[in-house]
């Protein structure tokens, strides 16, 4: 279900789905207007397209809220990059944002690829979209098709399916697949040395953030601006799930508190706290829930505003429980290059998972606390940082219900099934050996190939 806001100035990113409920290029460009690309080689219109981005003050909106600019102005110092690389994975179980953009309005997600393309140079753009979502895959690879041999396609576009799982779309780790090379996060402690893809440097972007350059180039900074915040503006997809009436994706105006996004889904029941940021984000207490939906609000209630996730939970679910089965996923889910992940990430789940049955004992906090410590920042690539955070979280959130199931008393609502949905149904199993069942990172595989000669 997708639920946006009433006017076009906010909620612009799915407005054309919203007027039409056609993704086709004619009702693309009946809504929005074509899109100002420059020629190949107009130095000035890319740099005016430049300033325009970097007056925008667009963040990234795949989970790391990088400023956009940063990024463009990166790839241009070193003389452009070789491939625009645009992020469709949904890596993250609890977001549905990449599914609606790719299959409601994929042209203005391949709009902003273009755009960026030209201005950077770039020979290809590289669309990739996670094998098990066929329906995505096949949205995109329509909407590239249409495009191909017209003026909005002057730079070619592969479309490539790639191995899904939580890893696989970290930025790092999706340059290293559309290169050919296993696709696996890299430790990067120097962000202004650029991704590469073959030998040439590339940028990668999240489909979301693609969308709104596609707007700004349109529409102009000024414009973007006047709808959220000084230090976050425009609007942003959330998906919100959990015990709600109305799950669903949500363009709201960045700055908007967490408590009228939940308030508009209809809790089912009285509300104990909202994961933000998905799986490896933070619980935030319903105490909190007037912190407006921005990275530096968030961040004080140690909390991200990552990939647009808000998970809501009522009274009829064990925090303790849901934190114990998402640490086993993201256990599941270690690519196996280190040790905090191949080992400390199960032996947190397994503490966990004995909290939530009432089977660990008094001194079970701080002994996951002392794992907290030897896993964070050790690890190859953010992804254990993320789960320590997540599970650190929630022994905070949910102390006295921490301090009860530790004390042996597990919660009435342990063994219910979770409101995270089926990624992590499944009870906990223990982990052994190497435990990325899911990741896959060998296999690649090209759905299509457009240049800007094919039909």
């Amino acid at each position: 279900m997708t639920t946006v806001t009433t006017d076009d100035d906010h909620a612009p990113v799915l407005s054309s789905w919203r007027t039409s409920h056609r993704a086709d290029l004619s009702a693309h460009l009946a809504h929005h207007g074509a899109p100002p690309l420059p020629a190949p080689g107009d130095r000035v219109r890319s740099d005016r397209f430049a300033h325009a981005l970097e007056a925008s003050g667009l963040t990234g909106r795949g989970g790391a809220a990088f400023p956009s600019a940063a990024k463009l102005r990166l790839l241009r110092s070193v003389g452009g990059a070789g491939t625009v690389v645009v992020n469709g994975m949904e890596s993250e179980p609890a977001s549905l944002k990449d599914r609606v953009l790719l299959t409601c309005v994929p042209h203005l997600v391949l709009d902003g690829a273009e755009l960026t393309a030209v201005a950077l140079g770039a020979s290809r753009v590289v669309m990739c979209v996670a094998a098990d979502h066929t329906d995505e895959a096949r949205a995109v690879a329509h909407a590239v098709a249409e495009r191909a041999g017209g003026p909005l396609a002057p730079v070619p576009v592969d479309v490539v399916s790639v191995p899904g799982g939580y890893v696989a779309g970290e930025e790092s780790a999706l340059a290293a697949a559309a290169g050919g090379r296993p696709g696996v996060p890299s430790f990067r402690p120097d962000k202004t040395v650029p991704l590469s893809v073959g030998r040439r440097p590339a940028i990668v972007h999240n489909a979301e953030t693609l969308a709104h350059v596609a707007l700004i180039a349109r529409r102009g900074p000024d414009w973007f601006r006047s709808t959220g915040v000084p230090d976050a503006p425009g609007t942003c997809l959330v998906t919100v799930s959990g015990g709600v009436e109305h799950r669903g994706v949500y363009e709201i105006a960045m700055g908007t508190t967490l408590r009228h996004l939940v308030d508009d889904c209809r809790p089912t029941g009285a509300v104990t706290a909202v994961l933000v940021g998905g799986f490896g984000g933070a619980w935030v207490p319903a105490t909190s829930l007037d912190t407006p939906f921005t990275p530096r609000a968030l961040l004080e209630v140690g909390a991200i505003v990552g990939p647009g996730i808000v998970v809501v939970l009522t009274d009829e679910t064990c925090g303790i429980t849901e934190t114990a089965r998402i640490a086993n996923y993201l256990a599941g889910e270690s690519a196996g290059q280190c040790g905090p992940c191949v080992f400390g990430l199960p032996a947190i789940a397994a503490d966990l998972w004995r909290l939530a049955g009432g089977g660990a004992g008094a001194d079970t906090r701080a002994a996951l606390e002392r794992r907290f410590q030897v896993v964070v920042g050790r690890g190859a690539c953010r992804h254990p940082d993320g789960a320590v955070r997540m599970a650190a979280s929630a022994l905070s959130v949910f102390a006295a219900d921490a301090a009860a199931h530790a004390a042996g008393r597990p919660c009435a609502h342990w063994r219910r099934p979770s409101v995270l949905g089926p990624a992590v149904q499944q009870p906990w199993a223990g982990h052994g050996d190497f435990p990325g069942g899911r990741h896959r990172p060998h296999e690649q595989e090209v759905i299509g190939r457009w240049t800007s000669g094919s039909g």
